[in-house]
């Protein structure tokens, strides 16, 4: 490389947008692999039980957390916190994917990714109702059009396939959304305090504890562990989706407001409707597509300009 380049990539100013650009880049990269858990997690929880899924998900990011359980235990602990890291692992992931893997057995990926565009605009109204933060009527607003969204894009469902119930899996995957939004909240405060991956391993053990019920559902169907096709999904669930999203999208929260943060999740949808289309055959309807677009206006409504 010539040395007037290397200069240029060196200097101060260049640097300074570099390193704020990473965090963006980080969400942008949690963003994909949370959009892309959608179809893969579909996939899984038609083979074997919810909570099967979500042990082996939760064992394989533990596995790869292991190796660096010193560097992330932290220097100082505060018994005091654990009002906030309890509820922190109990929205997520125990809470959250109880409801999101089973509402995945009702709804089609496409329209649970839609519903978690909600997401921002939850945090906002948490960030009101719990850190006292000054909401304004636009959010109000937006939130109102998003759920109007959501209450078209349900009612508009068909089954897609023997057994689904879009109007009951669109209700616990929003549930998901809203047990999402206030654990975004409490890793905000925490990571003041902590080290932001030393909370994404205690959201891992967690919901290792929480889901190892599945083991039993494992034991009745051995055969399924088998399937290399099932295997490369639990990896991709356990690897890119929980390390990697969880990992990145606290880390760069730590960098940047909340509020700016949660702008990123509006990528999911539309990543979870566009693999949900060519990997699973999925498809919206005019109707439910109308559904899309209104809950996509109520988040941009409600971000300032």
């Amino acid at each position: 490389m010539r040395t007037a380049e290397i200069r240029r990539l060196t200097h101060p100013e260049n640097r300074d947008l570099t390193s704020a650009l990473i965090p963006y880049a980080a969400l942008g990269f949690a963003a994909f692999f949370w959009g892309a858990s959608f179809p893969a997690a579909r996939f899984a929880v038609s083979l074997l039980d919810p909570q099967a899924v979500m042990f082996c998900r939760m064992a394989i990011a533990c596995l790869i957390m292991a190796p660096f359980v010193r560097q992330l235990k932290p220097a100082a602990w505060s018994a005091k916190d654990l009002k906030l890291v309890i509820p922190m692992v109990l929205l997520q992931p125990c809470l959250y994917f109880l409801l999101e893997s089973n509402a995945l057995k009702l709804t089609t990926s496409s329209q649970a990714g839609v519903i978690s565009a909600s997401v921002p605009l939850l945090v906002a109204l948490g960030a009101w109702l719990v850190l006292s933060e000054k909401i304004t009527m636009k959010v109000v607003f937006g939130l109102a059009i998003s759920m109007a969204g959501v209450v078209v894009l349900t009612f508009q469902a068909s089954p897609v396939r023997v057994g689904d119930n879009p109007l009951v899996g669109n209700c616990l995957e929003f549930g998901a959304m809203a047990c999402a939004a206030g654990n975004l909240l409490l890793v905000k405060r925490l990571s003041t305090r902590y080290n932001t991956w030393t909370l994404t391993g205690l959201q891992f053990i967690a919901g290792l504890i929480f889901f190892s019920p599945g083991i039993i559902h494992l034991v009745r169907s051995p055969e399924m562990l088998f399937r290399l096709d099932l295997i490369g999904v639990l990896i991709l669930l356990g690897v890119f989706a929980s390390v990697g999203a969880f990992g990145l999208y606290n880390w760069a929260m730590a960098r940047i407001p909340a509020s700016r943060a949660a702008v990123f999740i509006n990528l999911v949808p539309v990543i979870a409707v566009v693999l949900g289309w060519t990997l699973l055959g999925e498809s919206l309807s005019l109707g439910q597509a109308g559904g899309a677009f209104l809950v996509g206006f109520g988040v941009l409504v409600s971000q300032k300009k």
